[in-house]
């Protein structure tokens, strides 16, 4: 699943190009992609232009001008591409979107079929977040705030959305090797420099990536086709029963709410 690096690399391929673009057609051909509207209502957004895209966790959002927003979730294998008006669209094509005097238009291409799309007034936006704050964004203090009180283990907790947003499987176990941290470390094990050193962690190893457009390892690619290159600096990700690249040990891999986790033993040390 595209994570905080790969999702902001799409979002600022997109918005070199779509932005000021004006919507003369649209095509919805999987009808379950729009979630909480029926497809009538993006008649709403013919004849409206692009202001803006962000990103908000693994989220794109994409601003109108009429006050609406499309909000995307990539899920599993979501991908977004500028593409010639006059290509046919494969069967993986669920969406596009056409502009006024333009070539080219957006497609929103799934094979899986897990991602989805949302459709509300962009000054509502709010209302359909629910997540917790970005980690490229956050003070130390505040950081420090979020683990008050609790005592999860530090893997679930980075994956958990509404306490972070953004970070998945990939960067949650590049992450905790940076800082040092067992994955299944108890918050209420930390010291005051542990918490320091994992925001120094995440913010480090996040940046990394987006540096180097995101991990390519299935399905990534960005909106001009092209994979991201994070994935030939990965110290632990998929690395199980190879040599960590600090201390020469063997990654090791164990299963953590249904999900793979990679880590040294030596350099992550379990408390």
């Amino acid at each position: 699943m595209p994570e905080l690096p790969e999702v902001e690399t799409i979002v600022v391929g997109l918005s070199t190009k779509l932005i000021g673009y004006e919507v003369s057609s649209f095509r919805l051909s999987f009808p379950r992609l729009l979630k909480n509207n029926r497809e009538q209502i993006l008649n709403k957004f013919l004849g409206s232009r692009i202001l803006g895209l962000r990103r908000r966790g693994k989220m794109i959002l994409i601003d109108f001008d009429n006050d609406l927003t499309l909000l995307f979730h990539l899920k599993m294998t979501g991908q977004f591409f500028i593409s010639p008006s006059y290509e046919p669209h494969d069967k993986h094509t669920h969406f596009a979107l056409a502009f006024r005097n333009q070539k080219e238009e957006l497609r929103f291409r799934d094979v899986r079929k897990f991602g989805s799309m949302l459709c509300f007034q962009t000054s509502q936006t709010l209302k359909f977040d629910g997540l917790g704050p970005e980690p490229l964004e956050i003070s130390f203090p505040r950081f420090r705030f979020l683990f008050q009180g609790r005592k999860a283990r530090l893997k679930g907790l980075l994956l958990n959305q509404n306490f972070i947003a953004g970070i998945g499987n990939i960067y949650a176990d590049e992450i905790l090797f940076e800082a040092k941290l067992h994955p299944l470390t108890s918050v209420s094990t930390l010291e005051e420099e542990d918490f320091k050193e994992l925001w120094r962690a995440v913010r480090l190893v996040l940046r990394r990536a987006l540096e180097h457009r995101g991990t390519s390892i299935r399905d990534f690619k960005d909106s001009e086709g092209r994979e991201g290159n994070f994935q030939n600096y990965l110290q632990v990700y998929g690395r199980k029963s190879l040599p960590c690249l600090r201390c020469g040990e063997i990654i090791e891999r164990l299963r953590f709410n249904g999900r793979s986790s990679y880590f040294c033993p030596i350099c992550q040390k379990k408390r």
